[in-house]
């Protein structure tokens, strides 16, 4: 009895917990089938390594503060027949994230770029990558904030540390000016450092709208497109089909 006390006094301390709450089941295990020492031993590291993993993953999903959890298990690529599922597949290796490249997601409204993004974002969590979600218009508010108050230079610290990170909603609302030269000084000091995941309702020709100076979105989107995998999403949007279906389909 104080033999077990003092094993899981030394386990806690050394914060084993896995291995505290497996080591009798697995000693019984072991003694069932004249297991050798070095196997016992192993299994019980094998299980907190595993616990471990697991807990750093799920730390990582709650630091990317996605919106959702959407995984393409869930997305219906027989609903858009355009959109190249080979190339999209392929980014879910991650390889683009260990050469500094972006993925631009661009096409029509609805048709499932923020599914996808999200989905992208946690297969890099679960590659061992550090992931941030923002939409475009959430993270220069939270720039423009951070200006104010004298810590802009601290966030900006925070967010290269990242590997990735996922501008959502390029398009939908216009910035200021003061906006959008925040988001672009961001986007320059990532050009070739860091990753960053694009999705945008706007053709790169009308981006022009959204930052205003011509300029500055010519050197913007040459920096963002470099070295970039672009996917379009072209078709009707998933959420009106569904209000359609709904209608026609009450019961």
């Amino acid at each position: 009895m104080e033999q077990d006390l003092l094993l899981k006094s030394y386990l806690k301390r050394l914060r084993l917990p896995a291995i505290a709450q497996a080591y009798q089941k697995v000693a019984l295990e072991a003694a069932q089938t004249n297991a050798h020492y070095e196997q016992y031993l192993l299994t019980l590291l094998e299980q907190e390594v595993l616990q471990r993993e697991a807990n750093q993953q799920k730390r990582r999903l709650i630091q990317a503060r996605f919106p959702v959890l959407r995984t393409l298990d869930s997305f219906d690529f027989s609903a858009l027949p355009s959109l190249n599922k080979a190339r999209v597949l392929e980014l879910t290796r991650g390889d683009y994230i260990d050469k500094h490249a972006n993925v631009i997601l661009v096409g029509d409204v609805g048709t499932g770029k923020t599914h996808v993004a999200i989905s992208l974002g946690i297969c890099a969590c679960r590659q061992g990558k550090r992931v941030r979600f923002y939409t475009a218009a959430g993270l220069i508010n939270e720039m423009v904030e951070a200006q104010a108050e004298n810590r802009l230079s601290k966030l900006q610290v925070q967010l290269m540390k990242q590997d990735l990170v996922i501008l959502d909603e390029v398009g939908f609302i216009p910035f200021s000016q003061a906006g959008a030269q925040l988001l672009f000084q961001f986007c320059s000091a990532r050009h070739e450092r860091g990753s960053l995941l694009v999705t945008t309702n706007l053709s790169f020709a009308d981006w022009t709208q959204v930052f205003g100076d011509e300029r500055l979105t010519a050197a913007l989107l040459d920096r963002l497109t470099y070295h970039s995998h672009i996917v379009e999403f072209r078709g009707e949007s998933f959420r009106f089909k569904q209000s359609l279906k709904a209608q026609t389909n009450p019961a």
